[in-house]
């Protein structure tokens, strides 16, 4: 396994034990919160990650997004939903949130913390940690635009479009640490286009056109590899 710090693993062995589709506390109605999973068909320690956030992506609440990354493809098997670009966005993450390396499986709550995210246990745990609070930016999302609006952040924030399949996707690994199992992904992001910035007041973004299979949901995001400041899903 390609750990992303000492501390990640040690807390990977804690929760290893626990039931990953164990059923969850469902937090207090208000902004959407964002739980991005970093993970690989390659990583024999992903699959209860794949589970555990794909059991807490039913809540109403969450905007849970399965991001393939592209590392683990010279190990025997290239995952099938993996892009450079989410591996550029996990290194970002990184950078914010002060780790030398990246590893998987990686749980991103918000853009403001992380945890390896074995089970749905240690993922609430993070999401307690790290809630978007109400009264922040209001992000709005129909099928022919974004709308964003607001007091002026700090500096800047990007928009992102994020374009998924909600379907489970059932992937038969034929190679590496996975060899024969047929894994269950959730939620795979297939699209990642930033669609401009934002600096306060209001703001509207023309929705490129997608896939009718993919649903859309929208990050209002504090620079690369910064916090998460509000989320629409449709």
């Amino acid at each position: 396994m390609k750990a992303l710090t000492a501390a990640l693993a040690g807390a990977a062995a804690l929760v290893l034990g626990q039931p990953a589709l164990a059923q969850p506390a469902a937090l207090q109605s208000g902004p959407i919160q964002v739980v991005e999973l970093y993970t690989s068909q390659g990583c024999s320690s992903c699959p209860p990650a794949d589970l555990a956030v794909a059991a807490i992506s039913a809540r109403p609440e969450i905007l849970a997004l399965s991001f393939g990354v592209t590392y683990w493809d010279d190990q025997g098997w290239k995952d099938t939903f993996a892009q450079q670009a989410f591996t550029d966005r996990q290194w970002a993450y990184a950078r914010g949130l002060r780790h030398n390396n990246v590893g998987t499986p990686q749980v991103v709550v918000n853009g403001r913390t992380d945890t390896v995210g074995q089970s749905v246990a240690e993922i609430d745990q993070a999401l307690r940690a790290a809630a978007l609070p109400a009264g922040g930016p209001q992000v709005g999302l129909t099928a022919a635009e974004v709308s964003v609006s607001g007091a002026a952040p700090a500096k800047s924030a990007a928009v992102w479009l994020v374009r998924y399949d909600p379907k489970v996707e059932q992937v038969p690994v034929k190679r590496g640490e996975n060899n024969g199992k047929t894994l269950p992904i959730k939620n795979a992001v297939r699209q990642l286009v930033r669609l401009g910035e934002w600096s306060g007041g209001e703001k509207r973004f023309a929705l490129p056109k997608g896939p009718p299979d993919l649903k859309a949901a929208v990050l209002l995001q504090a620079g690369p590899g910064g916090p998460i400041l509000a989320a629409a899903k449709g």
